[in-house]
Parts: C-alpha cells; structure tokens; sequence
C-alpha cells in the first residue's frame, strides 16, 4: 500500500517550483496538464505508484496532493491562469482576503499565519482525512522572504503540534549570497526560519540559489540565468530525490527509510541537521 506524502507549496518561490516539480511528475507519470491519463499511458500501464503524490477523482483525473498557500494572489492566480489550471484542486488554493502579502517580512508572515492558522489547517485535515496511509508532509518555501519563511515557519510548528508522528521533509531555497539582495531583513528571515526547520522538521533538503546560479551558468552555458532556469533545477532535485517513493525498487520505498538513512550517513557529525 502506497503511504502518501502531502505537499505544501508557501509564497512566491514554494509555489512555482512546486508547480515545476507536478510539471515533471505529470511527464514522468503519463498524466496530462489537465490530470487525465495521456493515450501512451494507458496503452502501457507500469507499475509507478501515483498515488504517493496523487488521488483520483470520481472522474478519473488525477489530482496532486498539493496545498498551494500564499499570502498575495499574484502566483497563484497566474496558475489558475496557466495550462495547469485543470490539474490543481482549487479548494486547496489558499489566498489571504488582505492580499497584501508578507512584505519580505518573517514576523508579518509568522503573525498572519497565527491569524488564518484554522482555515489552513482545515484544508491540510481534509486532505489528511483524504489519505488511506498518511506518512508526512513536503514543504516547498524560500527562506529569505517574508511568507515561504514566516508563514511557512508558523505551519512547521503547527504541523509539529497537530501530526507529531507524521515526517515533514522540506526543500528550502537559501538566498544567493554572491549577490546585494534589496531585502535589509534577509539574514533575519533566513536565521529565524533556520531555528523553526532545526525544530520542526525531519529532513531539509537545502537547495543554496548561489550554486543554483553556477550550476545554471558553468553546466547548463546560460550567461544570465533567470528564475525560471533555477526553479527547473530545484524541481529537477525534487523529483530525482522522490524517485524511490514513486517507483518500487528494493530500497528506499518510502519517506521514513529515506531520512533514516540520511540520519545513518551524518549520525557521528553532532549538531548537523541539514
């Protein structure tokens, strides 16, 4: 039986390589942008387990197990507008009334967050309720801004309190540090988000924007890499490192065994948690 794995997509950088990352699960799945099963697909049925990331709805689509949270509408309006407007569930679509966003402030994403906390852990409970086998929770968020690292800071510690025996593995975006970021409180959302992560979470997997960057221009030959080259990058990893969960092999089938042998790899290193 597959155990499934709910994903939390927070603020601007959380929620477009989350949408990167089901762009390349779909591909790799046979599963269409609207969530049906392509013709290939269904002619060559394999043995991937979709249903780690996905649920099938009463008319056979397929949708992620995705919960799209951010503290402005920009984003995701411009995926409600995309060509994936038909994969997500738009109940899992989380914008605040305020619309104002987070400001690139952790406190005013950690405070909102403490204010919507019932409206968005209903819909992780319905997703939860949704689940034959839940075994944790992904989160996607940058911690250099104000929502992905304040508000995402606030679900870390609810989800603690609420599924404390559930693992929460998270890929978290470090700012690039060859270059002046315009934000003056970076290092403080960056630092109070890394003590949240060091407490509330199993597993992070950190993605640092700074090697992104050179990987992007001495690998991939792009002088000027933007946003977008990144962001495939980063989903590229996600769906590299999940690999395992979605096809059966004779290790590593789901998330418990994958932190357990991360946790075996660095046990004589005291204090590393990353």
């Amino acid at each position: 039986m597959p155990r499934e794995i709910i994903t939390l997509q927070v603020g601007q950088c959380g929620n477009q390589i989350g949408t990167e990352f089901w762009s390349k699960l779909c591909s790799e799945h046979g599963i269409s942008k609207s969530g049906s099963f392509n013709e290939v697909a269904e002619s060559s049925p394999g043995i991937d387990r979709k249903d780690v990331f996905f649920y099938q709805a009463d008319d056979n689509h397929y949708i992620p197990r995705a919960l799209l949270l951010d503290l402005e509408p920009r984003v995701i309006n411009g995926i409600k507008n995309s060509d994936h407007k038909r994969l997500f569930n738009n109940e899992n679509m989380y914008v605040s009334q305020q619309g104002g966003g987070a400001g690139n402030n952790w406190a005013s994403g950690y405070s909102q967050g403490a204010s919507v906390e019932n409206e968005i852990m209903d819909m992780i409970d319905r997703e939860a309720d949704g689940s034959d086998s839940l075994e944790g929770f992904v989160m996607c968020h940058s911690i250099a801004g104000g929502t992905g690292s304040g508000l995402g800071s606030y679900i870390l510690e609810a989800l603690g309190d609420r599924y404390g025996k559930k693992l929460v593995q998270t890929y978290s975006i470090f700012p690039n540090q060859n270059e002046i970021s315009d934000v003056v409180v970076q290092p403080y959302n960056s630092l109070l988000t890394l003590k949240r992560l060091i407490l509330n979470s199993d597993s992070v997997v950190v993605l640092d924007n700074t090697a992104l960057n050179r990987i992007a221009e001495e690998k991939m030959k792009i002088d000027n890499p933007t946003f977008s080259h990144t962001n495939s990058l980063v989903s590229s990893v996600m769906a590299a490192s999940t690999t395992t969960l979605r096809y059966p092999g004779y290790m590593n089938n789901d998330l418990v065994s994958l932190v357990a042998e991360s946790f075996f790899n660095i046990a004589s290193m005291k204090d590393f948690y990353f």
